[in-house]
């Protein structure tokens, strides 16, 4: 059959191929038919190849949307194409969830390594599909644009042009057996977190402490900060160090570049800390010196043994720093880039592969209290960033570490193996109940609030229009179902209640709600913290009052002013930390609660001061508006509970009762038990691991379906 004129197919991912194609491609898709059986064969042996299933997938995609498109086949054609094709679209989604990892390889954003391009190209050619040489994606011009280079860097360099790169690395290390090649790894070790052994820890094995440095005067360690210390002094170079907030973890990344005599030294941070970083150098390490870059660096001094930037500038200064001679590199609050689609990510993972390009055994450390946000995939980005993982498998020193356990992904006892052998990367995990016995206890309360009736009337009345938008679009969604499918269409009978679309609606109304014009869960989460800012500052006042220094959290500006008007009126001191603050006025700001004995109170934005921050002078924490997140929550207590606290921690949380506060309050303490599993072995009951955002949502509607199934009895 004489093949029709070629035709041009764009990916949505950026780059582009041109291929000739066969009338309907049949033998494309049975080449797709049979590698989708044996997928399906593999997975139930526990042997499948992520490689070929996305790759498959991909295939799949481009098959179906050639397929809907195309003007030149028949209505016949199309059809038949279209059915071949959900056959094996059928088949994959099967074999996905019989290997749960598998399905974010099917997302249109899942990265694409080499080697699936490659797979894709040989199937096609299989299917008699000549594929064409794809066109490279073009740097961004905006981004070419920012690049700068600052003036004392371009001295430092023209001053020192024969700053060799150090090729001294070790060879990768020899594997004695290749019984790995070939299984999907990154699904199961994130599975191996997932679902700890309760009680297993998440630190590997430090070495007794000894001295390694010369300590400046009056400066003392605690035998955690100084167990790490000697462990990179005896070689570790790459550290996930998730010591629980309040421990010491700039300290110890700091003294462990002194260790290491990784100098240069690049530290990326968040901007609100950058002042506190370079204090915290001078302290610990007054005999290095510091420069902190700002807009395009123009201040910045090139010569100087630690250079620190913040996340969101790092775009424009990433050219230099790559090629500076970089021996080591820190990443504070590295939860930031768990999502490796940003550009923050990307610039970040950019520089740590050009560090390790250059220097053989750089240090790299990777530094945040609360590695797990949402999910156990928080996990994969800082990986990379370290070196442990590409974007599909671990890299040559874990595969090393894998293969020597002897077992496979089907073997009983890999799980527990593989966990240990990740943790013995790098991963660096203390609490403070076992290292830091001298901290206080804390503890966190919760202060039901009743709303002023006005007030309540308004948030219950938008809370009905919000449950009542849900409804409808359950009911329509049933109703599609039963006219497509019948009455008892997937075993669902009229005044059941489908668990499952109660989530997909729930995730419907989440997407929509930045486009929503009525009442959203954003918008009603507002208006609480508005109606209940008065209250939190009232509370916050009289805390101060009879118990001390007091720090106010809040999410947004206006439930800050409104609190800051009601403090003026009790007529208490206070202080704020905000979004939009220079360093220099952060810094007064966090002096002056310190110093002053007469400033009571620190508002402090959640968002601008969760990270970076000491104010353990106070003991109390009140928490005016809820996040969403555990770990935003744990962050902002711990800004006060930390090393150098001397009384009992109480953080107080006020809820508004009977609104959908309190349902937010609890999932938050559910979310609690993700990290607790993962990382410190604890034995919470199990809980997944979605969005705070939809579960709300989604328990909002099963409610309001289970009243009205109740009421219809």
């Amino acid at each position: 059959m004489a093949d029709r004129p070629a035709q041009r197919s764009r990916r949505s991912r950026g780059n582009t191929a041109v291929r000739r194609r066969p009338e309907d491609n049949a033998d494309l898709t049975a080449v797709l038919a049979k590698l989708a059986r044996k997928l399906e064969r593999d997975a139930a042996d526990g042997s499948i190849n992520g490689d070929r299933f996305q790759a498959a997938a991909l295939i799949m995609r481009e098959e179906r949307a050639r397929l809907r498109s195309s003007t030149e086949l028949t209505d016949a054609q199309r059809e038949g194409g279209l059915r071949r094709l959900d056959g094996v679209a059928a088949i994959l989604a099967q074999t996905a969830a019989a290997v749960p990892s598998l399905f974010m390889l099917l997302d249109e954003s899942a990265e694409i390594s080499p080697a699936v391009r490659r797979l894709k190209r040989e199937l096609e050619e299989a299917g008699g599909v000549e594929p064409v040489a794809e066109e490279p994606e073009p740097v961004a011009p905006e981004r070419i644009q920012r690049q700068v280079v600052p003036p004392s860097v371009l001295q430092a360099q023209l001053s020192n042009p024969f700053m060799v790169p150090d090729f001294g690395a070790p060879l990768p290390p020899r594997v004695a057996t290749r019984r790995l090649v070939g299984w999907e790894l990154l699904g199961p070790l994130l599975s191996s977190f997932e679902h700890a052994t309760p009680g297993v820890s998440s630190c590997l094995a430090l070495p007794e402490a000894r001295p390694v440095l010369l300590l400046p005067k009056g400066i003392a360690l605690m035998d955690h900060q100084a167990r790490l210390l000697t462990a990179v002094a005896d070689g570790l170079r790459t550290v996930l160090l998730a010591d629980e907030p309040g421990l010491g973890k700039t300290a110890q990344a700091l003294l462990a570049a002194q260790a290491a005599n990784a100098y240069p030294l690049l530290v990326v941070v968040p901007n609100v800390v950058k002042t506190n970083w370079a204090r915290e150098a001078a302290r610990w390490t007054p005999s290095k010196t510091v420069s902190v870059v700002h807009g395009n660096g123009a201040d910045v001094d090139g010569y100087a043994d630690i250079i620190i930037l913040n996340y969101e500038i790092l775009d424009r200064h990433v050219g230099w720093i790559g090629d500076h001679g970089f021996r080591g590199m820190v990443v504070d609050e590295a939860h930031f880039i768990k999502n490796k689609k940003s550009q923050r990510s990307q610039n970040v993972l950019e520089l740590a592969d050009r560090i390790r390009q250059r220097v053989a055994r750089p240090l790299i450390m990777a530094l945040t209290g609360t590695p797990l946000i949402n999910d156990v995939e928080d996990f994969l980005t800082i990986w990379r960033l370290l070196g442990w993982i590409d974007e599909v498998r671990p890299t040559p020193m874990l595969m090393a570490r894998l293969e020597e356990t002897g077992l496979t992904p089907a073997d009983h006892g890999f799980y527990v193996a593989a966990r240990q052998a990740v943790v013995d990367m790098g991963i660096v995990r203390r609490r403070k109940i076992d290292v830091a016995a001298d901290i206080p206890a804390r503890r966190i309360a919760d202060l039901p609030v009743e709303l002023d009736d006005s007030d309540a009337r308004s948030i219950k009345a938008a809370e009905r229009e919000l449950a009542l938008r849900l409804v409808n679009r359950y009911d329509s969604a049933i109703a599609a179902r039963r006219e497509h499918r019948g009455e008892d269409a997937e075993g669902v009978r009229p005044g059941d209640i489908d668990d499952e679309l109660i989530r997909r609606v729930a995730g419907w109304e989440l997407s929509d709600s930045e486009d929503e014009t009525g009442e959203n869960v954003f918008s009603m989460v507002r208006r609480i913290g508005q109606a209940k800012a008065g209250l939190a500052a009232d509370y916050a006042a009289q805390l101060a009052r009879s118990a001390g220094k007091v720090v106010l959290f809040a999410k947004h500006i206006d439930v800050m002013d409104t609190m800051g008007e009601v403090l003026e009126r009790r007529g208490i001191r206070y202080t704020e930390i905000r979004g939009g603050q220079s360093s220099t006025a952060r810094q007064q700001a966090i002096d002056s609660f310190t110093n002053d004995k007469d400033v009571q109170v620190i508002v402090c934005s959640l968002t601008a001061a969760g990270v970076g921050v000491n104010l353990q002078v106070a003991s109390d924490v009140v928490l005016a508006e809820l996040s969403w997140t555990d770990a935003e929550q744990t962050q902002a207590i711990d800004r006060v509970h930390r090393i150098g606290q001397t009384e009992p921690v109480t953080a107080w949380r006020v809820i508004a009762a009977q609104t959908i506060d309190a349902r937010i309050a609890s999932l938050i303490d559910s979310k609690a038990g993700l990290a607790a599993r993962a990382l410190d072995g604890a034995t919470e009951e199990e809980t997944d691991t979605t969005d705070i955002r939809l579960e709300a949502l989604a328990s909002l509607l099963a409610d309001r379906l289970e009243e009205r199934r109740n009421a219809s009895r």
